[in-house]
This record gives C-alpha cells, sequence and structure tokens, in this order.
C-alpha cells in the first residue's frame, strides 16, 4: 500500500508524540497549588523538583543526541517515549518531596530525546524550504499538549483527584509506539512510498541527508567538529537566553495566576489561550521563513528575518505586571507566547540548516543543553524571586532575553560561521 505525502503523515506524528511530552511535563506545574498544599513543599523546593526535571533533561540531550545518531531516529524515539511515559506514571504515586524530586527527574532523561529525534527525522524527510513547517507541525504539538493540559487538569483532577491526572497519557504513549515502528523508515526504504514522493525527495533533499551513515564517524572526529564549530555556540547561548521564557509560561504561570492573580485552581484553564497562541507561534514562524524562501531568501537570513520581528515582539513582558484586568493579561501574554514560539521554531530550523546531517543529533543536544542551563538558573532565581521579592523582575528580565540573543545570532550570516563541516570518515 502507498501512502501519499507520506512525509507529512511522519510529521504528524512526530507532532503527536510532542503533545503528549508537553502533557507530561506540564500538569505538574498546574497541579502544582493542589500538590503543594497536600504534600506541605513551599515554592523554593518546588523550584527544586522542576530544577530535578531539567537537570536529567540537560544530561539527556548530550546523551540522547549520540543515542538518536548511533540507531536511528525510528528505535531511539519509541525507546524514549516508553521510559518518560513510565517515569509521568509513577508521578501519580508521589508522596513525598523526594519522590517527586526523582519521578521529575526521571521524566527528564526521557524527554530531552523528543527533541534530538526529532530534527533528525525532519533532516532525513523534508528539503530546506519545507523544514521550516515541518519543525512547526511537530513543535505546534508541543503546544497543543500545553493546551490540552489544563482542560485535562480541570477535569480529571476535579472528578478524580490530582493522582490519576498522570495515568492519561502513558496508554496514549503506547498505541503510539506501535503505530510509529510501522510508520517510521528512512526514504530511501520505506516501502509504502509513492513514487512520486520518492522522486521529489531523491531530487530535493540535500546529499549528505541520504544515506549518511554516522558509524563511519568516529567518537573523537564526531565531538571535536561539534566542538569546534561556532554556530553552535552561537545557537547554544541563543537557546540558554531565550528558553527561559517558554519555561515560565510552561512552569511557573500557573503559579504566577493563582499567587498574584489570585486564581484558584479550576480557573487556571485559561491559560489554553495562552498555549493556543503558542501553536500559532510554532507554524507562523516556520511558515514565514518558508515563505521567504520559496521567494529566493537562503534559509538563514529568511529565518533570522523572521526571527527579527519575535525579537520586537517578546518584550511586551515588561508590561504583563502592569496589566489591569485578567483579560489585558491574558491577551498581552498570548503576543509573548506567540512571538516566543516563532522564535523557537526559526532556531530549531537553524540547527537543521548548519549542522553536517551525520552529526545532526549530537549537536542539537549539544545546542539544547543550553536550553536547559537557561531554564535551570531561571527556577533558581524565579523560586526565590517568588519566596523573598516578587514576579515582577522576572518579566522585566524577560522583556531583554530575546533582542540581546538576535544580537548573538547575527554571526551566522558568515560563511564561515555556519558552513556545515564535512567529518573525516575512518
Amino acid at each position: 500500500m502507498k501512502i501519499p505525502y507520506l512525509r507529512w503523515l511522519i510529521a504528524l506524528a512526530l507532532g503527536f508524540a510532542a503533545v503528549l511530552n508537553y502533557i507530561d511535563r506540564n500538569v505538574l506545574g498546574l497541579l502544582a497549588p493542589t500538590i503543594q498544599e497536600e504534600l506541605g513543599i513551599s515554592d523554593e523546593q518546588y523550584g527544586t523538583i522542576i530544577n530535578c526535571f531539567l537537570a536529567a533533561y540537560t544530561c539527556s540531550y548530550l546523551v540522547s543526541g549520540r543515542i538518536v545518531d548511533k540507531i536511528g531516529v525510528r528505535m531511539s524515539l519509541a525507546l524514549f517515549i516508553a521510559w518518560w511515559s513510565i517515569s509521568n506514571a509513577l508521578t501519580g504515586f508521589a508522596h513525598s518531596l523526594r519522590s517527586l524530586c526523582v519521578f521529575r527527574f526521571m521524566l527528564g532523561l526521557g524527554e530531552a530525546g523528543c527533541w534530538t529525534a526529532s530534527p533528525k527525522a525532519v533532516s532525513e524527510w523534508f528539503p530546506a524550504s519545507e523544514r521550516g513547517i515541518a519543525i512547526g507541525l511537530y513543535s505546534i504539538g508541543g503546544a497543543i499538549g500545553a493546551t490540552i493540559a489544563p482542560l485535562l487538569v480541570t477535569v480529571v483532577a476535579t472528578r478524580y483527584g490530582w493522582r490519576w491526572v498522570f495515568a492519561v497519557t502513558p496508554v496514549l504513549a503506547g498505541i503510539w509506539i506501535v503505530l510509529w515502528l510501522w510508520l517510521y523508515k528512512k526514504p530511501q526504504q520505506h516501502p509504502h512510498l509513492t513514487e512520486t514522493e520518492r522522486a521529489y525527495l531523491a531530487t530535493n533533499l540535500e546529499p549528505a541527508t541520504q544515506g549518511t551513515n554516522s558509524d563511519t564517524v568516529s567518537e573523537g572526529a564526531r565531538w571535536r567538529q561539534v566542538l569546534q564549530m561556532p554556530a553552535v555556540w552561537r545557537l547554544l547561548t541563543a537557546r540558554l537566553l531565550t528558553d527561559q521564557v517558554w519555561y515560565f509560561y510552561q512552569f511557573w504561570m500557573p503559579k504566577y495566576l493563582h499567587t498574584v492573580r489570585g486564581l484558584d485552581q479550576a480557573s487556571l484553564s485559561i491559560l489554553w489561550l495562552v498555549f493556543l497562541a503558542a501553536d500559532v507561534g510554532f507554524i507562523l514562524g516556520g511558515f514565514s521563513a518558508g515563505r521567504l524562501i520559496r521567494r529566493g531568501f537562503q534559509p538563514i537570513p529568511a529565518r533570522l528575518r523572521t526571527m527579527l520581528v519575535c525579537a520586537v515582539l517578546v518584550p511586551l513582558s515588561f508590561a504583563v505586571p502592569f496589566m489591569p484586568s485578567l483579560a489585558s493579561l491574558v491577551a498581552i501574554c498570548m503576543v509573548i507566547a506567540c512571538a516566543a514560539t516563532a522564535w523557537l521554531n526559526n532556531v530549531t530550523s537553524l540547527v537543521v540548516d548548519v549542522a553536517p546531517k551525520q552529526v545532526l543529533g549530537t549537536a542539537f543536544g549539544l545546542i539544547a543543553c543550553g536550553s536547559t542551563m537557561g531554564g535551570f538558573l531561571m527556577n533558581t532565581g524565579v523560586g526565590w524571586l517568588a519566596a523573598h521579592h516578587s514576579y515582577n523582575v522576572c518579566f522585566y528580565v524577560m522583556a531583554f532575553v530575546h533582542p540581546l540573543a538576535f544580537l548573538v545570532l547575527q554571526g551566522l550570516a558568515r560563511k564561515t560561521d555556519a558552513a556545515p563541516v564535512v567529518l573525516p570518515s575512518i
């Protein structure tokens, strides 16, 4: 049986994996007021729980990228999802700060793999002009998961208690793994690919994308070449600076609305609007850059032009503490979330553009460590500010990070910074 437009079905499968990923990570933040009260956990201890997740997330980025390069997208993503789904289910059995830290650490070990395997899949199945849209499709899955999470928490926690929320996604993950193992293979090996799509991919994919064997590259050469790429360090710095905005909205915005704005557990479902705007940002960011590429722009300038618009909009964060009503607060947060995820789409696409395909997982994992390091610093700072001062400073800081990161990324326009490195074989 031949499946038309198979590459887009694969992108949708990656998107559903991202839905599961974001539901599993976000429910803890949404349940934080209830869990903290029942288990006697302070705000600073809550920050410690998140940092356990991010510490594991950071380590996993370094390891999972290599696993993806070694065993391939198909098996690695199935293993990652199985691990994090079990870890999430165990969270429902937590009865102390220690057990929450352990189970969220386990979750972080698995969840990072979704974001090293997915770009590799895009590099194997999509040409440069379509990558932003493909990344947007699976990235929007993350935002859809974040959108669904508040509604899921409200329905399940209200009727059955907070522990049952953690039992929902593992069942769906099992079904996804079975379908994924049937669906995914590389283009040149796929029995269900139409001849039209096979010819299109053979014509438009870069030669390095097709049939590259990462095992021909020694481990030392792999890391040496990745570490020597200026583009890797620019992208790592950019993610360290900017990803903390998206982390804040996932992990701390429910706390802010509860503590400062007085929303109860059920009312926190209003956050679905903010995450819906993030959905739009993921798609809009990829579509905008892709449109510029089709008009003749090179991929890197096209993405940087789109990111400049984002860098202008995210500084609206400065105004968040001064919003007089819940409606105005949600509206401005929707704009910020949309711009932040459009930026994230393009910074992810830049990694696919500049990294050699045979080490893409390794390079992406290293760059993504900047994301988790920024999140770790943010959680530590927000936890302290929430306990001893106020959230306002957090919004003030978030107003500056995207413009600063944009200046860092300007070096990618130089060919010496962005050109992929050809690795020696052994």
